[in-house]
C-alpha cells in the first residue's frame, strides 16, 4: 500500500480544469485504487458533483476496502449550505453520487470562523454519525488560526493547506497526534509551484491567475531556492516527500490528472527525505517565508 498517499478529487470530469471524461475519470480512480491508494478525498462542488461519481462508480465494488472523505457547506452549484439543516441533505445527496450507503468522513469546506467556533455544528454532525451516516467529521481550512480553533473542538479529522511554502501548521502537528486527529495535508504541491515547472513568466488561467506579477516573482525565486536544495529541476518528489516525513500526517492529497502522475507520485511513497535535507528546507521557509508569509 502506498502509506500517505491519497487520491485529490478536484480535477476528476470538471471541464474547468482539464478534458478528462467520466471514464477516463473512473478509470484513474481505479489504478490509484489498484496502486495501493486507499484514501480518496472529494467535494460536491468538485466538477458539479462529477468528482464524487466518477469515485462512487470506481470504487463501488470495493467500498469497505477505501476511505472516502468529502465535504459539506459548499453544494455543487457553488451556493453556501452551512446551516445545521443543510447538513443531512448535503450528506444523503453525496451518499447517492457515491453508490454508498455510508460516507467514512465529511468535513466542513472552508466554514465560516462562526461555524467553525460552533459546537452546535458538530453536534448535530455526531448525531448523524451515531445514526450510521458518517464514521468521521472534521473541517478542512486553510490558517494556523483555524488549525488552533479546529483543535479545541473534538474532531476526528481536519484536513489543512500544509506544504514546503507554508510551514507554518506544523507547530500545532504534535498536539493533533496526540488527540489522535486524523491529518489530512492538501495542496501539497503549492497549485504545481512546487513541481518546479512554472517561474515568473508563466502565464496562468482560471484558478491560478490570480497570482501578481510581483507574487509569480517571489514565488519563482523560492522554486529556485529549492532546485538548489534538492539538485534537482523535478521538485515533485522533494515536495511530496518532505509532507510524508511528519509523523502526524495521516495522508496528503495531490491533484493526479493521468497515469504517468499517478505513477510517478506511488514511486514518491517508496524514498525517504533526509534529515538534513528536510532541515534546509525548513530553513528556507524560516528565512525567507516565515515573516513575510506567501498569499493563497
Amino acid at each position: 500500500m502506498s502509506n500517505k498517499l491519497g487520491f485529490g478529487g478536484w480535477q476528476l470530469a470538471n471541464p474547468l480544469w482539464n478534458q478528462m471524461t467520466m471514464a477516463e475519470a473512473v478509470s484513474l480512480v481505479q489504478k490509484a485504487y489498484q496502486s495501493g491508494v486507499r484514501f480518496f478525498d472529494t467535494a460536491p462542488n468538485y466538477g458539479d458533483g462529477n468528482s464524487e461519481k466518477a469515485i462512487g462508480e470506481a470504487l463501488k465494488s470495493d467500498r469497505s476496502d477505501c476511505f472516502i472523505n468529502t465535504k459539506l457547506g459548499h453544494g455543487k452549484d457553488g451556493s453556501n449550505q452551512f446551516g445545521i439543516a443543510a447538513l443531512k441533505p448535503q450528506i444523503l445527496d453525496s451518499i447517492t453520487r457515491l453508490q454508498t450507503t455510508y460516507l467514512d468522513a465529511v468535513l466542513l469546506h472552508n466554514p465560516p470562523l462562526e461555524v467553525l467556533k460552533s459546537k452546535a455544528h458538530f453536534d448535530a454532525l455526531d448525531t448523524l454519525r451515531q445514526a450510521g451516516l458518517i464514521k468521521h467529521y472534521g473541517v478542512s481550512i486553510d490558517t494556523l488560526a483555524e488549525f488552533e480553533i479546529a483543535l479545541s473542538q473534538n474532531l476526528d479529522v481536519i484536513e489543512i493547506l500544509f506544504n514546503v511554502f507554508f510551514q507554518s501548521p506544523k507547530a500545532l502537528f504534535d498536539q493533533a497526534k496526540e488527540k489522535g486527529v486524523m491529518i489530512i495535508t492538501k495542496v501539497p504541491l503549492d497549485s504545481g509551484w512546487l513541481t518546479g515547472k512554472y517561474d515568473q513568466d508563466t502565464v496562468f488561467t482560471g484558478i491560478r491567475d490570480r497570482y501578481s506579477l510581483e507574487q509569480k516573482q517571489r514565488r519563482s525565486q523560492l522554486v529556485d531556492e529549492v532546485k538548489r536544495i534538492t539538485l534537482s529541476d523535478n521538485i515533485t518528489p522533494f515536495a511530496m516527500q518532505f509532507i510524508y516525513s511528519f509523523d502526524a500526517i495521516s495522508y496528503a492529497i495531490p491533484g493526479i490528472q493521468n497515469l504517468n502522475q499517478l505513477e510517478q507520485h506511488v514511486t514518491y511513497t517508496k524514498k525517504k527525505m533526509s534529515n538534513q535535507m528536510k532541515k534546509r528546507l525548513e530553513q528556507l521557509y524560516d528565512t525567507k517565508i516565515s515573516d513575510n508569509p506567501l498569499p493563497w
